[in-house]
């Protein structure tokens, strides 16, 4: 396929965050006097950025000066504990280091704010990612390609010769929009039956097959 540019979703693709936004989240819950939610029920409310995270989590009905409160302590609080339970899915990093090895362009690409998507990129993989692009004001966030393109500037790499790796239907959407091949990965937040009937035709269950179609 020659991809000489890979860029990469970060939860849910490179990295196994689950665990901390669930801890986040029911925090502002408990805070609010809400009740919590499930580990599951996180999982099918995040990837379109953390605002519309919390605003599944709170109550039905909520008002919109309790959703800016509830997201101002989501913010804090995982800024605080986005590092305590995350860690890289098993083989990810021996892929992106082959990757690296044969001289290929990486960016992670994520909704999550910009800080954490930096922080977290550097923590976990360090020079293996060139580039690390979140959340941040004027930049649209995924499934608009804003971010994919701020990636490619920041690579100062094409679009082609590129494609976009994630795990859930946003991402689809998001490689879509952004004109690129997809290949999504069924280790993450949605599995392989969501990705399917969201229209992924390239779907890889391990880091070892998506390293040997991005060196075909």
């Amino acid at each position: 396929m020659g991809y000489q540019t890979i860029l990469l979703d970060m939860d849910g693709t490179v990295l196994d965050t689950l665990r901390d936004l669930w801890a986040s989240t029911n925090a502002v819950l408990r805070e609010l006097g809400h009740p919590e939610r499930t580990l599951d029920e996180i999982r099918s409310y995040v990837g379109n950025g953390a605002a519309n995270q919390i605003r599944r989590a709170m109550p039905e009905g909520s008002g919109e000066q309790e959703l800016a409160e509830a997201l101002r302590r989501y913010q804090a609080h995982y800024a605080a504990h986005c590092r305590d339970h995350t860690r890289p899915y098993d083989g990810v990093v021996p892929a992106l280091a082959a990757l690296n090895a044969a001289g290929k362009k990486l960016a992670v690409v994520s909704n999550k704010p910009d800080r954490a998507v930096k922080l977290l990129s550097a923590e976990h993989f360090g020079a293996l990612l060139h580039a690390a692009v979140g959340e941040t004001p004027g930049c649209r966030r995924k499934p608009a390609p804003d971010s994919v393109f701020a990636a490619l500037a920041a690579l100062d790499a094409p679009r082609r010769g590129a494609v976009y790796v994630g795990d859930s239907e946003v991402d689809v959407e998001t490689a879509r929009n952004a004109g690129l091949p997809l290949i999504a990965v069924s280790w993450g937040f949605r599995g392989r039956a969501a990705l399917e009937a969201a229209g992924a035709e390239t779907i890889v269950d391990t880091p070892e097959e998506l390293l040997a179609l991005c060196l075909e």
